[in-house]
């Protein structure tokens, strides 16, 4: 399960927080939760192709930096509340079996990824024999891991992120039925291919469906999660902070250096549950001029992180985002 830190180690982050707060974190008096760790078992598929690993034929990145780094930023913009931790490391020297039983070898693989195309379909990973091999699910009913990552080649097979266990939900997939499972838990997919940004990104696509799921009923005007995510292009002149795709002034997917200005009440984010602050005109300068990492770590650090409830719903939207069993 997921603990708590030590005494010693909550009293570093309050020092920090008052000594060195960032910009992100509210000036107001709202007191920030208990931090929480989160035990991962990270899998990285890492197989060897003429001699040496993927990796390292094809100049990609290397996936336990990623994994650091991805780490370092979840723990900054969730202002210090989402503590991931590797509690055990899994490296497989082979091409994970597609649900329909084929497997790439190194010179099939390579030879479609240098062509780039003709990858085979469907290109669906076999997610029961995953968690097999590692014997993940007993890992998550004993409480040793509290959710997997895997890190692995493109085409791969795998979703952005997927959800298993009782009463699993959408999380930018469907969810993984009849694991047997004691308890919730997700699934990450990331590509070693890409960087940091698009792991964010990945993450972020979860965030938005546990979140939608959070706030599923209650209408507008009374739904925050549908007041956070508006922008201009569905918003005229009520854009706040936007989705992970749209920024405030997005007129396109991924469209995060617009440097069109518009209002946009995101820094009313800031101060949360106080939501009065006026509109100001901003632009790409605000969230990272295009940067996808800087942009997602601007979105990421606006999510409502205090105590406190309303509704029946936490103020601290991480509580539901790190722990899917939270969300009724």
């Amino acid at each position: 399960m997921m603990d708590r830190p030590t005494l010693g180690r909550r009293i570093g982050l309050w020092l920090r927080r008052v000594f060195g707060r960032s910009a992100a974190e509210p000036a107001g008096p709202a007191r920030l939760p208990d931090p929480v760790t989160v035990r991962v078992s990270l899998v990285i598929y890492d197989p060897r192709v003429n001699g040496q690993k993927l990796t390292r034929a094809l100049g990609w990145n290397d996936p336990d930096r990623l994994a650091a780094a991805l780490i370092d930023d979840l723990r900054e913009v969730s202002h210090g509340y989402a503590n991931y931790q590797v509690a055990e490391r899994i490296e497989i020297d082979a091409f994970p079996v597609k649900k329909d039983g084929f497997q790439y070898t190194a010179e099939d693989y390579l030879s479609r990824i240098r062509a780039g195309q003709g990858f085979h379909q469907p290109d669906a990973v076999d997610y029961e024999r995953v968690l097999a091999e590692s014997s993940l699910v007993e890992k998550i009913n004993s409480g040793a891991i509290d959710e997997v990552w895997t890190i692995s080649f493109p085409w791969a097979g795998f979703y952005e992120s997927r959800m298993a266990g009782p009463g699993a939900f959408w999380c930018n997939a469907p969810p993984l039925e009849g694991t047997g499972a004691n308890r919730r838990f997700v699934i990450m997919a990331f590509n070693y291919e890409r960087g940091v940004g698009e792991m964010l990104e990945s993450y972020g696509h979860r965030a938005e469906s546990i979140l939608g799921h959070v706030f599923r009923n209650i209408p507008e005007p009374d739904n925050l999660w549908k007041r956070f995510t508006r922008h201009e292009k569905t918003h005229p002149g009520q854009a706040e902070v936007g989705n992970i795709h749209f920024a405030p002034n997005s007129r396109r997917d991924y469209d995060w250096g617009n440097n069109t200005p518009v209002l946009t009440r995101f820094n009313a984010w800031r101060n949360f549950p106080d939501l009065s602050g006026e509109p100001v005109r901003a632009e790409s300068r605000a969230w990272g001029q295009g940067d996808i990492r800087e942009h997602h770590r601007w979105w990421f650090s606006l999510l409502p992180h205090v105590a406190g409830s309303s509704n029946g719903i936490s103020h601290n939207w991480w509580e539901y985002i790190v722990d899917p069993n939270r969300v009724q």
